[in-house]
């Protein structure tokens, strides 16, 4: 198991990140998105999202659980944030998009670890007072980010 470790200043770089990873990504891939309100799970998706020539503007998932983006392959974006725990996870009906055709990333996956395949992505972001985060990929079999 890898674990790359980076810090960003601002979001740009934030987002810059995130297209560098999203750039690595293969069908199937699964990343559990971890980190307290607004360490940038959602911004980081965004980055992602460009490297996979999505055009659609990219929101927190929120309040409606789960979006589903097109682009070079679909990503799923999701939100676990409202779920009482693992089973509602599993009653969505997410099997389709976990061993599908596409990327998953999931905010607030910390609370549904349990129901993802061991060869999930865990990418933490950890923010800092001065403005720059921490962010951690763990799992990481895709190669270098270079």
């Amino acid at each position: 198991m890898t674990a790359l470790t980076y810090t960003t200043y601002t979001e740009s770089e934030t987002i810059a990140l995130g297209k560098r990873i999203g750039k690595k990504l293969k069908k199937g891939d699964i990343i559990a998105l971890q980190g307290t309100l607004g360490a940038g799970k959602t911004t980081i998706t965004k980055g992602i999202a460009a490297a996979l020539n999505i055009e659609d503007t990219i929101t927190s998932p929120t309040f409606c659980l789960i979006s589903e983006y097109e682009g070079t392959m679909p990503l799923y974006h999701m939100d676990v944030y409202r779920l009482e725990g693992a089973e509602d996870f599993i009653n969505l009906g997410v099997d389709d998009m976990l061993y599908g055709r596409g990327v998953c990333l999931i905010e607030w996956s910390e609370k549904i670890m349990d129901e993802l395949p061991k060869k999930t992505i865990i990418l933490r972001l950890e923010p800092h007072e001065d403005g720059s985060r921490t962010i951690t990929l763990e799992n990481w079999n895709n190669g270098d980010l270079d």
